[in-house]
């Protein structure tokens, strides 16, 4: 059985899917329930002898998150499992979204590139840089949304491992 946790704008639901038995419970209520996949992003969902038009908007799979549309209304759904729900409880749900304010350099090496200036809006993954080290170019992209405060290395420069490369704003 898979327990999921989801949450909406108004509401939170524990469910729990038994996907081979076309059954579940949310919030301690049983249903049945049969999909059939219409179009790629499109299903028609029938639950306990009621029918649904799903369409799938978006996805985020990183963050969990889903924007649907049911029978015309759309829900923005954050959905956790059994291990977010474990995370959230230890406090280490949030580790990878802390604000960071320095890059330093992963290894030793040489800078071949600096792809980004001083004040630019960069997402994160974009590539900030580019380090040779051990005749290998190593790309090294954004670990953050932010904008960029000051840069400490130049083109050319060789750097030591935990040397400041730049800081976020």
């Amino acid at each position: 059985m898979n327990k999921l946790k989801v949450r909406s704008e108004n509401n939170t639901y524990n469910v729990e899917l038994e996907k081979e038995l076309n059954s579940g419970v949310v919030n301690e209520e049983q249903f049945s329930w049969d999909v059939l996949q219409i179009k790629d992003n499109s299903f028609s969902v029938i639950k306990n002898n009621k029918s649904y038009n799903v369409e799938i908007l978006s996805v985020n799979r990183d963050e969990k998150r889903f924007f649907i549309k049911v029978n015309g209304l759309k829900y923005k759904l954050n959905v956790k499992d059994k291990y977010d729900e474990l995370l959230h409880s230890l406090g280490m749900d949030n580790l990878t979204n802390q604000k960071v304010g320095d890059l330093k350099a992963p290894m030793p090496g040489l800078v071949l590139d600096v792809s980004v200036s001083e004040g630019e809006e960069v997402k994160k993954g974009d590539t900030l840089l580019i380090l040779e080290a051990m005749k290998m170019e190593n790309v090294i992209k954004s670990p953050t949304d932010g904008v960029i405060k000051k840069i400490a290395i130049n083109k050319g420069e060789a750097v030591e491992k935990n040397q400041l490369i730049l800081n976020f704003e």
